[in-house]
């Protein structure tokens, strides 16, 4: 017979417990909200498909994005969480393509809301001064005419309110803002801060020399 004065305390199965299977099942929920919480609002990873922004960033490098300098996306919404500062000239900037927003696309902002941007000669001017980029490379020697391609010549245009325009550091071979217009305030995906990794698929090498590179 149980002792009065000492009730027994052992449970029930299932009665104030957890069962191990649940314990896992809710350790991996947490870890999965996690990861989906600093995936969506702080910092993500992107690999390099193209190379529109070589030498800067080459086929196979693997970066990180800095997702909430710009603000943090509201899912499902147009809105942002407050930023702590906005794109500037010369950001690297990760966005929703326009013409099609399940992609994401990379480049550099040349002009930011109010600038004049205009191109002669493969020579930009943003409000009437040319803008020098140290990480600009020309690899085609011919000087298009604005008739045949905007690639060489352009503008002048004036970027809107919440707008950016936006181009490859590889010019001549760089499908940008020239082409399909402004990225808009609600596109932009963050800033890229990092190179983590880099596959030279071309010779299967790791690039050391680029792990762990700042990206200017």
């Amino acid at each position: 017979m149980e002792n009065a004065a000492h009730p027994s305390t052992v449970l029930q199965p299932g009665i104030g417990e957890k069962s191990t299977l649940r314990e896992y099942a809710e350790s991996i929920l947490w870890a999965v909200f996690l990861a989906l919480v600093i995936r969506a609002g702080v910092i993500q990873s992107f690999k390099i498909p193209s190379g529109s922004m070589e030498n800067t960033l080459l086929v196979g490098d693997f970066l990180l994005v800095n997702k909430f300098l710009y603000g943090i996306p509201v899912p499902f919404t147009d809105w942002r969480l407050p930023e702590l500062r906005a794109p500037r000239q010369g950001d690297v900037l990760v966005f929703r393509f326009p013409e099609d927003r399940s992609k994401d696309y990379i480049k550099r902002v040349i002009g930011v809301p109010g600038d004049t941007i205009e191109i002669r000669n493969k020579q930009v001017y943003v409000n009437g001064g040319p803008y020098l980029n140290p990480h600009e490379i020309h690899k085609d020697v011919r000087i298009l005419s604005g008739n045949s391609d905007q690639r060489d010549n352009f503008g002048p245009v004036q970027v809107p309110e919440r707008s950016y325009f936006v181009m490859g550091d590889n010019r001549d071979n760089s499908y940008d803002s020239r082409y399909w217009g402004f990225v808009g305030e609600t596109d932009i995906v963050g800033k890229a801060i990092i190179k983590f990794w880099s596959w030279d698929k071309s010779t299967w090498r790791v690039r050391w020399d680029r792990i762990g590179r700042i990206i200017e």
